[in-house]
């Protein structure tokens, strides 16, 4: 059974995640005063920042899980 709710809070964490980083790459975007022209560019920057923040967020997640046992 917690094994059904760890792939619930995993899938739910990760889309927040796409959100955060679609936010956060908007938001490097308006700092810079212009969208990333090449397409390539933008969907590397894109998976760049979700990458980090998947790391980061699930590392703390399962630290968290396997600190509870």
């Amino acid at each position: 059974m917690e094994t059904n709710l760890e792939v619930i809070y995993y899938t739910l964490v990760a889309a927040g995640l796409y959100f955060m980083s679609d936010w956060l790459l908007d938001r490097i975007e308006i700092s810079r005063g212009e969208r990333f022209q090449n397409r390539c560019v933008r969907s590397l920057v894109f998976f760049l920042i979700i990458l980090v923040l998947a790391f980061i967020t699930f590392g703390l997640i399962n630290y968290l899980v396997l600190y509870r046992e």
